[in-house]
């Protein structure tokens, strides 16, 4: 009588090959989102039948990467949240807090012109986005930001400036935890540099959940 085959070591092995496939997918489809899933799964040392084994075609391995980055995204805007903190660190605590998830920005970004859609892709970012746009509200009410752009079109520029920053840490021209952006953020924003490197060091100090 034969022994039953240990089937744990074969699903481990499915798992790290999923988990390794999705990676290089983040990473790759950022910088090029016409690479195709052969390439990708060069990418990621697996052979093309596995990739096709988890992921049946392009269409549903974007879902499974928009619905990652949906909650990934989610989860670091909560982090962020501090109530009653004034305007300046609040923008500061936001933009440390997706920094470390910014990728799936890059990523969202670049498959809105072919793949995902650009209503999918705004309906992803629509969380990030409003609370950076209220938070700029509410700090050009209290004098902290300039008052040239609405908020929303504020954000829009800010938006656009992170992600090129991103994309220069991902070429190598660029090293940054984060705070180099935050303290870019906050001058576009109109805080004075010197004000905008002590408010980021004294969030980056506290913790963005702090």
């Amino acid at each position: 009588m034969s022994k039953p085959v240990a089937r744990e070591p074969q699903r481990r092995n499915s798992r790290s090959n999923r988990a390794r496939i999705l990676a290089t997918a983040r990473h790759e489809l950022g910088r090029n989102p016409d690479i195709t899933l052969e390439e990708l799964a060069r990418a990621s040392g697996v052979v093309r039948r596995t990739l096709f084994g988890h992921f049946p075609g392009r269409a549903a391995l974007l879902e499974v990467l928009a619905d990652e980055a949906a909650e990934s995204l989610r989860d670091a805007i909560a982090a962020g949240e501090q109530p009653g903190e004034s305007a300046d660190r609040a923008l500061v605590r936001f933009l440390l807090s997706i920094w470390p998830v910014g990728d799936r920005y890059r990523m969202l970004l670049a498959l809105a012109r072919r793949d995902l859609g650009t209503e999918r892709v705004a309906e992803i970012l629509a969380p990030g986005r409003e609370r950076v746009t209220a938070v700029l509200d509410r700090g050009q009410a209290e004098g902290l930001f300039h008052t040239h752009l609405p908020p929303a079109v504020l954000s829009a520029g800010l938006e656009a400036m992170t992600v090129a920053l991103l994309e220069q840490v991902n070429t190598g021209a660029l090293e940054d935890d984060g705070t180099r952006a935050a303290v870019a953020t906050l001058i576009a924003a109109g805080v004075p540099e010197k004000q905008a490197c002590a408010v980021v060091a004294e969030v980056a100090q506290s913790g963005t959940s702090a």
